[in-house]
């Protein structure tokens, strides 16, 4: 069954403390592509601000992207700016390659919790890859700290439970670190890298509320950031970089 994907795009706009959380993910994502240093990069599902908007503006990007309201500002954002291409479909139905030889890297950001079928849109991705090629997937964390809170408070029996919001957000899974290997490497893929990031102690309303009040400071955002250190494996999210697996 296919996404609602413009009544996902009004519930994006109206979800409290999810531009703060983007922030922190679109600097673990950048500091993904920087580190690896691809010539070419495919983005699969962009939001209101795609990737591109910070990359070099001689990088070859692709945005793929099957919200018509996504896709058409992602246009206009790409407007003078010749090595990008937008493509509005979803994944799994791109049946040939969006780049000759593949893309260099490809981001799956808070995309992959959100469909009904992962392991197919995973599968999908090996038609756009090379043999090097890296593949980053993020997904919000089962074990992050706010869950977890949540559990112990008897809110929720179990942190896989799907909340309210991700209910809402017409989501599918929760993932820990284990799972979301396991899922990954089932469909042909080799994880390399692996980490959780950014600790939120507080569901989302809870702290965007902190925010507005001012208790919740930039330099308390930042800590929260830091404290993953410490606390590594209940992160708010997670990601991990994989490549093809070749026989």
């Amino acid at each position: 069954m296919k996404r609602d994907m413009e009544g996902y795009s009004r519930s994006y706009h109206e979800l409290p403390f999810e531009a703060t959380q983007l922030e922190f993910r679109r600097r673990l994502v950048l500091e993904q592509i920087a580190s690896h240093m691809p010539a070419s990069v495919l983005e699969v599902g962009c939001g209101m601000l795609p990737l591109f908007l910070d990359l070099d503006a001689a990088l070859d990007v692709t945005v793929i992207e099957p919200s018509a309201q996504f896709a058409g500002h992602a246009r206009q954002l790409a407007q003078g700016r010749g090595s990008v291409r937008i493509v509005e479909r979803f994944v799994e139905d791109v049946e040939a390659p969006l780049r000759d030889g593949g893309h260099d890297l490809i981001v799956v950001s808070s995309l992959l919790h959100e469909v009904e079928r992962p392991e197919r849109l995973l599968s999908a991705l090996q038609r756009h890859c090379h043999e090097r090629t890296v593949v980053h997937v993020n997904v919000p964390n089962a074990l992050s700290l706010h869950r977890l809170l949540a559990v112990e408070m008897g809110l929720i029996d179990d942190p896989f439970t799907l909340s309210a919001t991700q209910q809402r957000m017409q989501q599918h899974s929760t993932f820990d670190l284990d799972s979301l290997v396991a899922l990954v490497e089932s469909q042909g893929f080799e994880v390399f890298g692996k980490a959780s990031y950014f600790i939120k102690p507080f569901t989302h309303a809870q702290m965007q509320a902190l925010c507005d009040s001012g208790f919740m400071t930039p330099a308390m955002l930042r800590g929260l950031s830091g404290l993953v250190r410490h606390l590594p494996a209940f992160g708010s999210e997670i990601y991990v970089n994989a490549r093809p697996r070749h026989a």
